[in-house]
């Protein structure tokens, strides 16, 4: 006599959805997570300490007293928000293949956390920062470091000026440089028409997929930078310009549900938060996209 496969949801079933959930968030859920410094970090918000730079003093004579000089010290705060995704399911057939790594509920979750997690990081990562020893303090994008639209999308002149920024601002350029650009950006440099061959050549392959890098940034296409009046903001970046604090990464429940007729639900969340570390890490590049 044949046996029927259990319904009930082990520990070991549980264990594989998370499994499968924490895969696809790595591969498929966001975008931006693994393009920005990442720290675990504990409780509903997070400080992180920064140390400035300060000239050293010539010494002028011999013996002269020791010159103490006054290290400039600033903290940046993140606050932790908790993102949940659940749906049931009342179909024995479905509940056991969420333990397949291509089952549409893991795809699901992981693609919904992802979306979340790349929400937080744009919103930091040109928004306005929390500072001071208790996070009481704020700090806009400066003026600076902002390029205009100049009613037209993005361009070559707009990558050598974001280049330039970063450059002026003594970011280290061993550090990965990062920009974040919707398609229609990308598209756009293929219309510049002062363009060389070579550069033609490499922004087509851009376009095509073929590469990620030009003029020194690596490319990442997102379709959720914020975009009001035709006018996209895309940014730039090096890695260690924006942080990300995980608070719980990948915690995944599946429990049956007396109150919805014994159906499966599957819970999946994740706590995390971001903050744009130093103004001169960050260039907001502003891009019109009705030109």
């Amino acid at each position: 006599m044949e046996t029927q496969m259990s319904t009930q949801v082990t520990t070991a079933f549980v264990n594989q959805f998370s499994s499968n959930v924490q895969l696809l968030s790595q591969q498929k859920g966001s975008l931006l997570r693994g393009a920005v410094s990442e720290e675990s970090v504990t409780g509903e918000k997070a400080f992180f300490d920064q140390v400035g730079s300060v000239a050293a003093i010539k010494r002028t004579s011999r013996h002269q007293d020791t010159t103490i000089l006054d290290t400039p010290h600033s903290r940046r705060q993140l606050s932790l928000d908790t993102y949940e995704w659940a749906d049931l399911i009342d179909d024995a057939d479905k509940v056991r293949m969420l333990i397949d790594p291509t089952s549409t509920y893991a795809q699901a979750a992981a693609a919904s956390m992802g979306r979340a997690m790349d929400d937080s990081i744009i919103a930091a990562a040109t928004g306005t920062s929390r500072t001071g020893a208790s996070g009481s303090g704020t700090q806009d994008m400066i003026s600076g470091n902002i390029i205009a639209h100049g009613s037209a999308d993005l361009t070559l002149a707009k990558l050598i000026a974001a280049k330039r920024v970063l450059d002026n601002g003594s970011v280290d350029p061993s550090i990965t440089r990062y920009i974040a650009v919707a398609p229609a950006q990308v598209e756009a440099l293929l219309g510049v028409t002062q363009v060389t061959s070579s550069d033609f050549a490499s922004i087509k392959a851009l376009v095509q997929g073929e590469v990620d890098t030009f003029m020194g940034f690596k490319f990442i296409m997102s379709t959720r930078l914020a975009v009001a009046s035709n006018i996209r903001t895309c940014f730039a970046w090096a890695e260690d310009g924006i942080k990300l604090g995980v608070g719980k990464d990948v915690m995944a429940k599946i429990d049956e549900r007396a109150d919805k007729s014994y159906s499966t639900q599957v819970f999946y969340c994740s706590t995390f938060g971001a903050t744009r570390m130093e103004e001169a890490k960050v260039v907001s590049v502003l891009c019109d996209e009705s030109a």
